[in-house]
């Protein structure tokens, strides 16, 4: 079971997830209808999957597209992330976008808030790879150490976090709305293609859930 939490989706966001017919994906990856493009502001194509201010991982210039909503001190997390990464540059064709989810506490929202300043010395990666991969609790102290082994400047990433912190947390908040208006009730949750996949997946059901991502896409094209 994922990390959980009672997210606040409005009701008008539940209507369009509704309209959109976003439903669960069972344990068999029966997929869901696709997420359309929609005039909403919360869940557009644009918005959940080419968020211009996350960087992309993976190949980005990728043909399906998995989102990843996290914690970084959810320790389902952390469990399922060297399967994904090995399944990713397995693929060669996957791009992967993470959008920090920091639900459980404090602490997951200061490193999800120095990962995210990291981004203006181009290190948002290199810090979600040093903090997703560790096997500690972490703390503010924990999460500066792992970033400084990592090799990005603790001191820059600190000082970027203020100044930029209106819009790291307009980020922030785009991935709580996006989560919540999917229905996400804890990490990790996916988007896989245009899919909704909230949970763990193994290895093996993530590459059967990027190969229908393709098959949708494929049909979509015909």
């Amino acid at each position: 079971m994922p990390e959980s939490r009672d997210p606040s989706g409005n009701p008008t966001r539940r209507g369009l997830l509704r309209a959109l017919g976003l439903g669960m994906v069972t344990a068999g990856l029966t997929h869901a209808p696709t997420l359309a493009e929609t005039s909403d502001d919360v869940l557009t194509e644009a918005r959940v999957l080419r968020d211009p201010e996350i960087p992309a991982a993976g190949n980005a210039q990728g043909d399906i597209t998995i989102v990843e909503y996290l914690d970084y001190n959810c320790s389902y997390c952390r469990k399922l992330a060297p399967g994904l990464a090995q399944v990713v540059r397995d693929d060669g064709k996957v791009r992967l976008i993470f959008k920090d989810w920091p639900i459980l506490g404090p602490v997951s929202v200061y490193a999800s808030r120095l990962a995210l300043a990291s981004r203006y010395q181009d290190k948002f990666v290199v810090a979600h790879e040093a903090l997703i991969n560790t096997s500690s609790r972490l703390t503010e102290p924990r999460v500066r150490a792992l970033m400084a082994d990592a090799k990005i400047d603790v001191d820059r990433a600190l000082k970027d976090m203020i100044a930029n912190a209106g819009a790291i947390d307009a980020i922030l908040k785009r991935n709580n709305d996006q989560a919540a208006a999917f229905g996400f009730n804890g990490t990790p949750s996916f988007i896989i293609g245009k899919f909704r996949v909230p949970g763990v997946l193994t290895t093996a059901q993530f590459v059967q859930a990027i190969a229908d991502a393709r098959k949708a896409v494929a049909a979509k094209t015909r």
